[in-house]
C-alpha cells in the first residue's frame, strides 16, 4: 500500500494521537515533547505525517519562527521497522516544497547518537554546535539544509535567547534527585531543540529555598547544580519595594490567598526579583504562585507561566521580552558628547574583555581625541543620568567606522542595542556612507548578537554591514551590493528577480535602506490620524519637547478595523497623515515601515499580545474594533521618516504620471498600491533639496 503524506489539521485527533504514540517510542533520542505541543504544531501547520494502512509510520514536527526566515525542525521520526524506505527523505522534501520561500531548515541532534550519515544523506550540512543543558552536558550538532536562496555572506537572523527565571519547584524537577511522572512538564524545557532558544536563570529566592532543604545530600546535590543556570542578582532595595507592592495588590484583589509559613511572600519575592532583573517571564508549577498571574502582570509586567507554556509559545514570549519599545516611551534618554577627562568614569559602567582591567579602555577613549581622525564620542544616559550606551564614530571616505560600541547592563539593554545599530545605519546613510565597519575588538556581547539580525558579518576582525541606498530593481540593488562586496573581496550575492516576499524582506533588512521593487514583496498605503502619527513617530512634531529614545523605536503596532484590504506579510507601508489643521497641504505621506505581522482578533486579545509594543491603551484598541467585535493589528518595524514629506497633491501627481488609477477612495482606508508608486513616493521623500 502506498505511503501518503498528510499535513495534520487540529481536528484530526486520531492522527495526532498516533504521532504522539510513535514519538513516545523514541523519547530517549527525540527528547521529551508533551502532547499539547503536537496539537499546537498541527494548529500552526507544522505537523506532517507519513501514513500507510491508516497507521502513522513517520512524522516531522516543525516550527515557522515569525522573526526568522528558516524552518525549525524539532522532531523527524520514523518507526524503526519502516526505516530504509526513504520516509524521512520524503517528509523533508515535502516541507521544502511546501515552504520554498524559507531560507532553509535547521535541526539539532546529539553528537553521541552518531546520526551524521543520516543528516548528510538528507542534504543537511553541519552548522555549528552547542552544549546541551542536560545532566550529562551533551554536545548538540547543528544541521542546515539550504533551500537555495542568497546567504547574504552570513545568516542574517540570530536566535536571540529568551531568558526565563524559574522557581524552586521547576528547579527541583530539573536538578533534584527524586523522579516522579509529574516532573516531565518541567524537563521538557531541556529538550535539545530548545537549547538555543531558551536560557534558564535563577534569582536569590531560589538559593534561599535550597538552603532550607533539611536533607543534607539533597541540599548539596541541588547546590552543585546551580552553576548550570544563569544567576540573577537584582538590587535588594528595588526588590523589597516591588515585593511590598505585589503583596498590597494581592491582599486587595485576592484576599483568600493562603500564606502558610510565609509562602505568599516567597512567591511575591520571585516575581519581584524577576522583574527587577529585567526579565519578563517566570516559570513555575507552584499553584500558589500561579494564582498571582494577574497581579504579577499588573504590578511588575511579569508573565507567570507553566513550563508547557514556554515550550508551546517560545516565539511569542521571546518577542515580548527582547522587543520592548513601550518601556522606552516617555523615558528621558539623552545623548551627549563624552567630555575630556571623563573617560575613567565610564570604565565602571562598561565591562572589559581580554584581561583588561579598564585602563586600556580608558586610554583608548582618550586617544580618540588626539587622533588625526575627527572622532565623535557619543554617550547615552538614561533618565537618572546613568551611562547605558557608548559609541565612537568617524567617516572614512564611504565607510562609517565605529571604533567603540558598548552597552551597559540595563533592564532594556537588548532593546537599546538593537536601536543603536539602526541609529548607526541611519547615521551612515545620512553621511553618504556605503558601509559600516565596527572595529571595536570587544563590542558588547548583546550588541554583537543583535548585529546578525541587521546584516553585519565578520570581516578582517570586525563586523561589517553594507548600506545599499537603492530603491529599485533586483539588478540595480545587486549591482551596488556586488560592487561593495568586491571591494571587501567577499563573494557577491546573486539575487533573483521576482524573489519571494520573505526573502526580499531579509535582503531589505540586511542591506538597509535597500528596497527591491520587482520582488514579491507588496506595498500598502496606510492612512493615520495626526494624533497617532505624533505618538508613534513624532510627526507632525508637537510644540512641547518629546522624549527621544535613539530616534524612532524599531517596532510598533497600529490598530484599525478588521476588514481585509489585501494585507499580506512581509510588506512595505507608506504612512499617510489623513487630517490636519491647515487642510489639504497638511495631508501627506510622512514615512515608510516594514510590515511584519497582520492579526485580527478581539481587542482584549490584541491588547494582551501587543501591549509591550505600542502607546495604545485598552480603550483605544476597543475603539478600533468594528461591529464584528474584532480589530486588526499591524505590527511594523524600522520606520523611516522622510526628510521631505510627500504632500497629497504630489502623491496624486505621481500616481497619474505612472498611469495608475487613482481616486480619493484610495486614501480612506488601508489600500494595496503598486510597487512602482511606492518607489516614486519613497524617492520623492528622500530627494535632495
Amino acid at each position: 500500500m502506498a505511503i501518503k503524506l498528510l499535513y495534520v489539521a487540529p481536528a484530526q485527533n486520531d492522527l495526532i494521537d498516533k504521532a504522539i504514540t510513535l514519538g513516545n517510542r523514541y523519547t530517549k533520542t527525540l527528547g521529551l515533547l508533551k502532547p499539547p505541543a503536537y496539537s499546537k504544531a498541527a494548529e500552526d501547520g507544522g505537523l506532517l505525517v507519513a501514513v500507510e494502512a491508516e497507521e502513522v509510520i513517520g512524522y516531522a514536527l516543525f516550527g515557522l519562527p515569525k522573526r526568522s526566515a528558516h524552518i525549525r525542525l524539532a522532531h523527524l521520526c520514523v518507526a524503526e521497522e519502516q526505516r530504509g524506505r526513504s520516509v524521512a527523505r520524503r517528509l523533508v522534501e515535502e516541507i521544502k516544497e511546501r515552504y520554498p520561500q524559507r531560507l532553509g531548515i535547521k535541526a539539532k541532534c546529539r553528537r553521541d547518537y552518531n546520526l551524521s550519515a543520516m543528516w548528510t544523506s538528507l542534504g543537511f550540512v553541519p552548522h555549528g554546535e552547542v552544549r546541551g543543558r542536560g545532566r550529562d552536558g551533551e554536545i548538540l550538532d547543528g544541521w542546515w539544509l539550504d533551500l537555495g536562496h542568497p546567504h547574504l555572506f552570513t545568516e542574517v537572523e540570530s536566535d536571540a535567547l529568551l531568558v526565563v527565571a524559574i522557581d524552586h519547584a521547576v528547579f527541583a524537577d530539573l536538578r533534584g534527585r527524586t523522579y516522579t511522572t509529574d516532573v516531565e512538564e518541567s524537563r521538557a524545557l531541556e529538550a535539545g531543540w530548545l537549547t538555543d532558544l531558551v536560557e534558564l536563570a535563577y534569582t536569590p529566592q531560589l538559593v534561599h529555598q535550597i538552603r532550607d532543604i533539611a536533607d543534607t545530600a539533597e541540599r548539596q546535590h541541588q547546590r552543585a547544580a546551580l552553576p548550570g543556570l544563569r544567576q540573577l542578582t537584582p538590587a535588594p532595595a528595588a526588590v523589597a519595594e516591588r515585593t511590598a507592592a505585589l503583596l498590597s495588590v494581592a491582599a486587595e484583589s485576592l484576599p483568600d490567598l493562603p500564606d502558610d509559613d510565609g509562602a505568599l511572600r516567597r512567591c511575591a519575592q520571585y516575581v519581584a526579583e524577576t522583574s527587577c532583573a529585567g526579565l519578563r517571564v517566570l516559570v513555575t508549577r507552584n499553584p500558589l504562585l500561579s494564582r498571582l498571574t494577574d497581579v504579577a502582570w499588573e504590578v511588575a509586567r511579569v508573565r507567570v507561566v507553566a513550563p508547557s507554556t514556554v515550550t508551546l509559545h517560545v516565539d511569542e514570549l521571546r518577542q515580548a521580552q527582547v522587543y520592548r519599545p513601550a518601556d522606552l516611551m516617555g523615558t528621558d534618554f539623552r545623548s551627549v558628547e563624552v567630555s575630556p577627562r571623563a573617560e575613567d568614569e565610564l570604565v565602571a559602567f562598561f565591562d572589559q574583555s581580554g584581561g583588561d582591567d579598564g585602563s586600556a579602555f580608558a586610554e583608548c577613549l582618550r586617544c580618540l581625541t588626539a587622533d588625526s581622525v575627527a572622532w565623535r564620542r557619543e554617550l547615552l544616559r538614561d533618565g537618572e543620568g546613568h551611562p547605558v550606551a557608548l559609541y565612537a564614530w568617524a567617516l572614512d571616505g564611504r565607510t562609517l567606522i565605529v571604533s567603540v560600541l558598548r552597552t551597559a547592563e540595563h533592564a532594556l539593554e537588548e532593546t537599546l542595542a538593537r536601536q543603536l545599530l539602526f541609529l548607526l545605519k541611519r547615521l551612515g546613510r545620512d553621511c553618504g556612507a556605503e558601509m559600516i565597519r565596527i572595529t571595536d575588538p570587544h563590542p558588547s556581547m548583546v550588541a554583537k548578537a543583535a548585529a546578525g539580525d541587521d546584516g553585519f558579518f565578520e570581516h578582517d576582525g570586525g563586523l561589517v554591514a553594507l548600506l545599499v541606498n537603492v530603491c529599485g530593481t533586483t539588478a540595480q540593488v545587486e549591482a551596488v551590493a556586488g560592487g561593495l562586496a568586491r571591494e571587501l573581496i567577499v563573494e557577491a550575492t546573486t539575487l533573483q528577480e521576482g524573489m519571494p516576499a520573505e526573502v526580499a524582506a531579509v535582503v531589505e533588512r540586511a542591506w538597509w535602506p535597500a528596497k527591491v521593487i520587482d520582488s514579491g514583496m507588496p506595498s500598502f498605503l496606510v492612512p493615520i490620524k495626526p494624533r497617532w502619527s505624533t505618538e508613534l513617530f513624532n510627526c507632525p512634531a508637537t510644540l512641547l519637547p518629546r522624549s527621544q529614545v535613539l530616534g524612532i523605536s524599531r517596532e510598533h503596532v497600529y490598530y484599525r478595523t478588521s476588514g481585509h484590504r489585501g494585507e499580506s506579510v512581509p510588506g512595505r507601508l507608506l504612512w499617510y497623515v489623513s487630517e490636519g489643521p491647515s487642510g489639504v497641504e497638511s495631508q501627506m505621506v510622512v514615512g515608510s515601515s516594514r510590515l511584519d505581522e497582520v492579526l485580527i482578533d478581539t481587542p482584549d486579545s490584541l491588547f494582551s499580545k501587543f501591549e509591550h509594543l505600542g502607546v495604545y491603551g485598552r480603550a483605544e484598541v476597543h475603539g478600533a474594533a468594528d461591529a464584528s467585535g474584532h480589530a486588526m493589528a499591524l505590527r511594523f518595524s524600522d520606520t523611516e521618516i522622510f526628510p521631505e514629506p510627500v504632500t497629497l497633491r504630489r502623491l496624486t501627481s505621481l500616481a497619474r504620471e505612472l498611469g495608475l488609477p487613482w481616486s480619493s477612495n484610495s486614501l480612506i482606508s488601508l489600500s494595496k498600491i503598486r510597487n512602482e508608486l511606492f518607489q516614486a513616493v519613497y524617492k520623492e521623500g528622500h530627494r535632495k533639496t
